[in-house]
Parts: structure tokens; C-alpha cells; sequence
């Protein structure tokens, strides 16, 4: 059984950066796809970027493109996402999740084999 645990939310002014961190256990980390989603209240959740299984390979939502960065280290069993320049609508609970797919794209949840339990993040204006 994967589980994955997510750490390094909370509250940043705009502009400003935070780094999240997913750390997972169990037998599947290194073969599956990463990805983390957001999700806000009455909202579906919502892809933000995957990284492939060797890590070589990444995929963005346009919202996040240019401002946030995906990595893995697999000797760690641990992905991360770097958020700079923080907007107000990047608010939103950040799931890390392991997909069934080898392939970093676009992500629907569907696709998704296990979720953390996520962790808040809040960009003030």
C-alpha cells in the first residue's frame, strides 16, 4: 500500500514562494507518475504538474507554467513543488498524488492510483 504524505503548506504573501514536499512509502514510487492537483471548496480538483517516473519528463497546467517547478528524488521516495511568485488564486489544498501512468501530461483524476491527504496553502494579497 502507497502512502504519501504531503508537508510544507501555509500562508505566503503574494509574490512570495513556498516548496511542498510529498514523501511516499510503499513499493510503486519509483515506477508510477507524480503529479499534484489543488483543489478549492465547491471546485473539482484541478491538475497542476506531473513529472515521470525517471524524472526526465514534466508537464505544467498553463496557470503554473513559468512559475512552478515539479522534481522528484527517488532515492528519497520524495517529490517537491516550488511555487515562486505566489498569486491570491494559487490558494487552494495541494494534493500530491501517483498516477497509473508512466507519462508526465495532463492528469484527470481518474487516473490518479493514490492521493495524500493534502495540505493548505494560502496566498494573501
Amino acid at each position: 500500500q502507497v502512502q504519501l504524505v504531503e508537508s510544507g503548506g501555509g500562508l505566503v504573501q503574494a509574490g512570495g514562494s513556498l516548496r511542498l514536499s510529498c514523501a511516499a512509502s510503499g513499493l510503486t514510487f519509483s515506477r508510477g507518475a507524480m503529479a499534484w492537483f489543488r483543489q478549492v471548496p465547491e471546485k473539482e480538483r484541478e491538475f497542476v504538474a506531473a513529472i515521470s517516473w525517471s524524472g526526465e519528463n514534466t508537464y505544467y497546467a498553463n496557470s503554473v507554467k513559468g512559475r512552478f517547478t515539479i522534481s522528484r528524488d527517488n532515492a528519497k521516495n520524495t517529490v517537491y513543488l516550488q511555487m515562486n511568485t505566489l498569486k491570491p488564486e494559487d490558494t487552494a489544498v495541494y494534493y500530491c498524488a501517483l498516477a497509473t501512468s508512466f507519462v508526465a501530461r495532463a492528469l484527470a483524476s481518474y487516473e490518479i492510483a493514490y492521493w495524500g491527504q493534502g495540505t493548505r496553502v494560502t496566498v494573501s494579497s
